[in-house]
């Protein structure tokens, strides 16, 4: 039983938003630079996040992405969920033709898992992340290392404006 990718950024992503919401419609070209995640990959995420109403997306300049509903609201399982990630133990999906075709003895162990995993993450908020000391301090440091970003980028289009 492995998360996979998809599922980890999903929640990651949603984590940042939920970290920065105040700031106005955050754009995935900044939580693709905090977090490292490509653009493209934060698109195909944000557009299922979106179609399952956990995000609203808002056009035009300084646009971008707020979350749809409060961060007590949104659990990490519904995350998951919404991005069609599967937090499934069992290695035939619980269709039970695992071995041969038949269920396999440890069969309804692994279903058991699955189901206590997916509770598990149902009872963790957005908000329940967010109060966490190393959520905070980890968010403080990448929000400098972006804003340090932004400066150098900034100075250096300065520089070659100046140069012209």
């Amino acid at each position: 039983m492995r998360l996979t990718t998809k599922g980890r950024y999903a929640v990651t992503a949603m984590l940042d938003l939920a970290l920065h919401e105040g700031k106005g419609p955050i754009s995935l070209a900044d939580i693709s630079e905090r977090q490292g995640i490509s653009l493209s990959y934060l698109e195909q995420l944000f557009a299922k996040l979106r179609r399952n109403e956990l995000v609203r997306s808002v056009r035009g300049p300084g646009g971008g992405y707020q979350l749809n509903r409060q961060q007590a609201e949104i659990n990490v399982a519904q995350v998951i969920d919404a991005v069609n990630e599967s937090v499934e133990a069992t290695g035939c999906n619980r269709q039970g033709d695992c071995q041969g075709g038949d269920i396999c003895l440890t069969h309804h162990l692994w279903c058991d898992l699955s189901d206590q995993i997916h509770l598990f993450l149902s009872g963790i908020s957005l908000a329940d992340l967010m109060a966490r000391k190393d959520v905070q301090d980890i968010s403080e440091r990448q929000d400098l290392l972006h804003m340090d970003g932004v400066l150098a980028t900034t100075r250096i289009t300065d520089n070659e404006k100046a140069v012209v």
